[in-house]
């Protein structure tokens, strides 16, 4: 076979995980107990794969079927076309260098539909359609920059008490730019791309309580919705990720980028919903995942840092409830992520991993 992925590992020394502990983690990787990764490239038959079409045509489908059913979800099929209307153009947002635009995504056609918005910046210097970097952010579109035009999330967050936010986790203008060295929108424009970003509660909202209330994307989405009402409907992950496919849908309509090169990226538990948006959807023409740990990039066979286990019980909401099935039984896992990985070949994958993140 003639696909390549390559896999870069950045690591940086940093002691902190957005609010994670160590707890007993294994920390030293002395004590990982060997194991056995499942094959790459052997059907489900035993038959080796030994073409592209083989690829393609058959042990692709197999290994996302797999992921779809046991760990984040299967993925609903998406509308032919969702509604969308501009809400706001600023041909000279920051000090003139870009193009600020906000457009709302009406998620369904129903009349209790929640939109997804989508906020975008490219640069004036640049004539043609862009490149652009797609991404979800945790706290509403305001967090990338301390623009004043950017219209700052209504929606609840998990931020409560925390500075730009009040008791009940909403944003307020204080909460402009608080991740502002993730985006580094200036310096994006400055290199001839553009930037987009919606946040990934107006999608579904990151609480373990989710399912409970009617802000469940389950509960307010399309009556004729596909969804499956089983161990294998989707969790949170599978959401964003079906999001940041619908965020591409527009994008492609947008004549300021080029949609053939949108890559989409994340951090975090938004680094695994880069992957798996990248995994199922071709048309992202790269993925750039940081951080993105149990249930993104990390091997969960070597049971080092956090595991299945720990990860469903403190998010029991971002999986299918299908991967509970494999808390303290990693090894009975048909699949592991390497093979997630290998679902973007040939398109280029970047992984970034702290080495103090476990």
């Amino acid at each position: 076979m003639k696909y390549t992925i390559i896999i870069f590992l950045s690591c940086f020394q940093v002691s902190f995980c957005l609010g994670q502990t160590k707890k007993d983690y294994l920390q030293d990787e002395s004590k990982v107990e060997k194991y056995t990764l499942p094959a790459l490239l052997k059907l489900n038959n035993d038959k080796q794969v030994k073409t592209i079409n083989e690829w393609e045509n058959s042990r692709r489908p197999e290994l996302l079927k797999i992921f779809s059913e046991e760990v984040y979800g299967q993925t609903m099929a998406s509308s032919a076309a969702l509604p969308y209307r501009i809400v706001s153009v600023n041909k000279k947002a920051l000090n003139g260098i870009a193009t600020r635009k906000e457009v709302q995504i009406l998620l369904s056609r129903g009349k209790s539909a929640r939109q997804l918005n989508l906020i975008i910046y490219t640069p004036n210097q640049i004539k043609e359609p862009v490149p652009v970097f797609l991404g979800l952010n945790f706290s509403g579109n305001q967090e990338m920059n301390a623009d004043t035009g950017i219209t700052i999330t209504k929606y609840w967050t998990r931020f409560a008490n925390e500075p730009g936010f009040n008791s009940a986790g909403i944003a307020n203008e204080k909460s402009r730019a608080r991740s502002e060295g993730r985006w580094n929108v200036e310096l994006i424009l400055s290199r001839g791309y553009g930037v987009a970003t919606a946040y990934c509660g107006d999608l579904q909202l990151d609480r373990k309580d989710i399912y409970s209330l009617p802000d469940d994307f389950n509960k307010w989405y399309d009556p004729q919705k596909e969804l499956r009402p089983d161990s294998s409907q989707w969790g949170a992950i599978g959401i964003w990720a079906w999001g940041l496919s619908r965020a591409l849908d527009y994008l492609e309509k947008d004549p300021s980028v080029n949609a053939k090169k949108v890559a989409v990226i994340g951090h975090s538990r938004l680094g695994k919903s880069a992957l798996w948006a990248g995994a199922q959807d071709k048309r992202f023409a790269m993925v750039i995942s940081n951080d993105s740990g149990e249930g993104g990039a990390a091997i969960t066979r070597r049971k080092f840092g956090e595991t299945i286990k720990e990860i469903n019980t403190s998010f029991p909401h971002w999986f299918a409830d299908n991967f509970k099935k494999y808390n303290d039984k990693e090894e009975s896992l048909p699949i592991d992520f390497h093979e997630l990985m290998a679902l973007i070949a040939p398109r280029p994958l970047y992984v970034a991993s702290a080495s103090e993140d476990l």
